[in-house]
């Protein structure tokens, strides 16, 4: 079929297979006539037929939740993570409050403090998952790509507290020493090679 005969929709021309569709009954007894027709045409024991043969097929495509999981795209935004240094496993987060600025939703509450090194710190880092609406602002903004969006989108709970502290949201230390920890591309992200360039920094981190 050519792209002019698809892009035609001039209904009047062309071969038109036209169902005879016949008027909807109004009265009790046109209604009762219309249910024994199409029970004794075997059309309801086409339906139970169909219904049958799918469930001696055996070939079930239900996924046994919760231990099996669809898998997610890469670019998907669920529940925060927030990443750490890959020179020294230290927080990336400088406390600049970009994320707690740009949210929306006002769910990101942040609170820094000066440490022994006169540096700044976060000593505070909460997000309220029951009013995020995971817009990807805070990512987007975030200078050091500390807060990112990972793909743990089971966030359900029955207790406020669990939505969600700053040490939930951290890459545990384990992960970090095992190289688990996810980049993403952009802006300070890690780079091929970053071991040996690492090495030659000659700043202490």
């Amino acid at each position: 079929m050519k792209m002019e005969e698809f892009n035609n929709r001039n209904v009047t021309e062309g071969d038109y297979f036209k169902c005879d569709i016949a008027d909807y009954p109004t009265t009790g007894w046109d209604k009762f006539k219309r249910v024994m027709q199409r029970t004794f045409r075997g059309e309801l024991f086409v339906g139970l037929w169909v219904v049958m043969r799918e469930m001696i097929k055996f070939d079930i495509h239900t996924v046994q939740y919760p231990e099996e999981k669809m898998p997610i795209g890469p670019r998907y935004r669920a529940i925060h993570q927030m990443k750490r240094l890959w020179e020294s496993d230290t927080e990336r987060c400088i406390g600049c409050g970009l994320c707690e600025k740009i949210c929306i939703s006002n769910c990101i509450k942040i609170d820094t403090k000066i440490d022994e090194n006169s540096r700044k710190e976060v000593s505070e880092y909460t997000i309220n998952l029951g009013r995020c609406i995971f817009c990807g602002y805070c990512a987007e903004v975030c200078p050091e790509l500390a807060i990112t969006h990972g793909g743990e989108y089971e966030n359900a709970s029955d207790q406020r507290e669990h939505f969600v502290d700053y040490e939930a949201m951290l890459t545990p230390l384990d992960t970090m020493l095992a190289g688990g920890q996810k980049e993403f591309e952009g802006f300070g992200a890690i780079t091929p090679h970053e071991d040996e360039r690492v090495k030659k920094t000659p700043l202490a981190y």
